[in-house]
Formats: structure tokens, C-alpha cells, sequence
């Protein structure tokens, strides 16, 4: 028998023509069409105020949609409420205040309360999936350590293991290595890498940092208010995209390695 091609994988985000305003101020999003698919690690990347971290409020359902559509999993976000197979690390997460007491463990804890209900009691089988989710990403040896205790970097792992207590198949990370150190960051990519492969997860990936995100992601979303781009990081940095997203003094920020 002859051989079939493979069906092509469908999307499990997919936008069509998502515009959005604050107010009566001018579009922070213009006509945003973008799909993306599952296994992806997808670097979003724009400048400031260019419309990023609304685009992952509005696939998140944190502010409401206004114009266009969106579909999470194959559902319109109006229908859809598996947000559990969603893991969300914001940009606020990196800043801990010194007098927050909680431990690793009750951080990690809120991502099972956050999963089963407020009024429900931790149990062993949760303690079980915390336990592993610690493990996942090494910090189960500082599960009684305060939280502020911790460098960035190990902060940011315990935020991971707080996402994976839900055992998402979509994790979304909103500028995750502001504030840590470049080693810390080199083992934080190779943790997402791991996590990728062996769970088979999509990562969003929301960065500034242009060239260490290009070897890291397999697709870049450049967004500007507009999608300025949707492909592959290698044509992405051959173009002109560069200037067209930054202006023609970016190549002075990016690293050399």
C-alpha cells in the first residue's frame, strides 16, 4: 500500500484578526493573525509597548477579546475552560517582596489549590505531583527554604514546578530571565529544552533577548501592533525585520558568542 502523507498538525492557538485597545486610546494590536502548534517553542519577541504582553493576556483570557477571534485546543476561548493544561509564569513573578514568607513548598502548593479549589485540602496525591514537580526542575531539596531566599534563578525553577503541579500541556512565560545571571539562564534554557522533549510541551516564550532566544526557539512571533513576523529565527535575523521592529541601531544589542 502506497504511504499516506502525514495530516497536518492542527493549531492550538489559533488568532484571526485580534485587535485590541485600552480604552479609547489606539490599538495596542492590529488584525493579529497567528497559529500556533503543538511541540512549537515559539519566541515572541517586539519592542516595548509593542503589543506582547497583550497578546498573551488575550490568549489567556485575562482581558476580554474585542475584535477577531481566538481558539485555544480547537475551542473559542468563550467556551473554553480547561486552563489547567495552561501553565502562566507573569512577569510579576519576579519580583518577590523580602517579607513574603512562604516556602518553596507553599508556592509550589498554590498551583494544586489553584487546580482542585480553595477549599480543598491538600492530600498526599497532591503532595505526590509537587514532590515530582520539584524534582522535575531540581529544587526539591529547598522545599523548606523561604522563597526570597533563593537566587532568581532557583526562584524562577520553583515557578516552573508550581506550573507543572497542573501538568500542563502549554507553558507561557512572560520575560522569565530578567534578573538572572547568564549561567543561571543557560541552565534555565536547557531546563525548558527538557521539559519540552520530555513532556512534549509548547512553550511561549516572551524575551528581548534576540539572539540567545534565536537558539533556543524553533519559530519567532515579531509583534509591533502588527505581526511583523512569523517564522523561523534564522530568516527572521537574515531580513530587514530587525529594523523594522527596533530601528537600525539593534544590531548594536545583540551578544556575541
Amino acid at each position: 500500500m502506497p504511504d499516506h502523507p502525514p495530516l497536518p498538525k492542527r493549531p492550538i492557538i489559533d488568532l484571526r484578526g485580534v485587535s485590541f485597545s485600552y480604552g479609547n486610546g489606539p490599538l495596542a494590536l492590529r488584525n493579529i493573525d497567528l497559529r500556533i502548534f503543538e511541540g512549537d517553542f515559539i519566541g515572541l519577541i517586539g519592542p516595548n509597548g509593542g503589543g506582547k504582553s497583550t497578546l498573551l493576556k488575550l490568549i489567556l483570557g485575562l482581558l476580554p477579546l474585542q475584535q477577531g477571534s481566538i481558539e485555544l485546543f480547537g475551542k473559542p476561548l468563550t467556551r473554553f475552560h480547561q486552563w489547567s493544561c495552561i501553565g502562566y509564569i507573569s512577569q510579576q513573578a519576579a519580583h518577590i517582596d523580602r517579607l513574603f514568607p512562604a516556602t518553596v513548598w507553599e508556592v509550589v502548593a498554590m498551583g494544586r489549590v489553584a487546580k482542585r479549589g480553595l477549599l480543598k485540602f491538600i492530600n498526599r496525591s497532591d503532595e505526590v505531583v509537587m514532590r515530582q514537580s520539584l524534582e522535575e526542575v531540581g529544587m526539591l531539596q529547598y522545599k523548606d527554604t523561604p522563597l526570597f531566599e533563593l537566587s532568581g534563578g532557583q526562584q524562577q525553577r520553583v515557578f516552573i514546578a508550581r506550573a507543572l503541579t497542573t501538568n500542563p500541556c502549554l507553558l507561557v512565560l512572560d520575560e522569565p530571565t530578567i534578573g538572572i545571571d547568564i549561567n543561571a539562564q543557560e541552565q534555565f534554557y536547557a531546563l525548558l529544552q527538557q521539559l519540552r522533549e520530555r513532556k512534549k510541551m509548547t512553550i511561549i516564550f516572551v524575551s528581548h533577548d534576540i539572539d540567545v532566544i534565536a537558539s533556543q526557539a524553533n519559530t519567532f512571533a515579531c509583534v509591533n501592533q502588527e505581526l511583523v513576523y512569523h517564522g523561523k529565527p534564522e530568516d527572521f535575523i537574515k531580513d530587514d525585520y530587525l529594523e523594522k521592529l527596533y530601528g537600525k541601531n539593534i544590531r548594536f544589542i545583540l551578544h556575541g558568542h
